[in-house]
């Protein structure tokens, strides 16, 4: 589901920022204020974009077994924006998301292999009352130490990814559009950093 750009400087000016990093498996809860969720699709014969602002989830992750990685995360549905809000409403409405009936998108990977490039993630995608089976291309961007006071000693983990998803394959599709205003693929791009527990705490 992912698409990710190999960028190996990176993982390592993480590791001289935040310190030595874990070289066991470590229990991750997404950071929200450091993480986002963003899609693109195209509008007539431009794109337009969103957001979701709301989004919770825990990644498990082990360095020197990835194999062993698991992912849960959760999406608010109603949280969508485009920056328009009569645009954001009509997406919530029965004509596309359907909020009120189906509130959260959910993933739950089953497998994790690992890749040249990264990690490819296996895993059940819900959205819209609809589950099906999707492979994300994750890119690990780093590991090490929170060096925050408030946050002092706590493992934190940087993941990317990008993928494309089809409407369709969902049932978001539900407003007529002859004319072909809106297209079939959404972009979906994640920027992820998580946290470990406060040590002590």
């Amino acid at each position: 589901m992912f698409r990710l750009l190999p960028r190996p400087a990176v993982g390592a000016i993480a590791a001289l920022l935040f310190g030595a990093a874990a070289v066991t498996a470590e229990t991750y809860t997404i950071d929200k204020t450091h993480s986002s969720v963003q899609f693109r699709i195209r509008h007539l014969v431009g794109r337009t974009t969103g957001e979701f602002g709301e989004f919770a989830g825990t990644i498990v992750y082990d360095p020197a077994k990835p194999e062993a990685s698991r992912v849960e995360a959760t999406i608010q549905t109603a949280s969508i924006n485009t920056a328009n809000a009569q645009r954001d409403t009509h997406l919530k409405s029965p004509d596309f998301l359907n909020a009120a009936q189906f509130p959260t998108i959910t993933f739950v990977s089953t497998k994790v292999t690992r890749q040249a490039e990264g990690l490819a993630v296996e895993g059940n995608l819900t959205l819209h009352g609809v589950t099906r089976t999707v492979v994300l291309p994750v890119q690990v961007l780093g590991l090490g130490t929170h060096p925050m006071p408030q946050m002092k000693g706590a493992a934190v983990a940087g993941f990317a990814a990008s993928t494309t998803v089809k409407r369709a394959d969902f049932g978001v599709n539900s407003w007529t559009d002859p004319a072909g205003v809106l297209g079939d693929e959404v972009e979906v791009t994640l920027n992820i950093e998580a946290l470990g527990p406060v040590p002590g705490n």
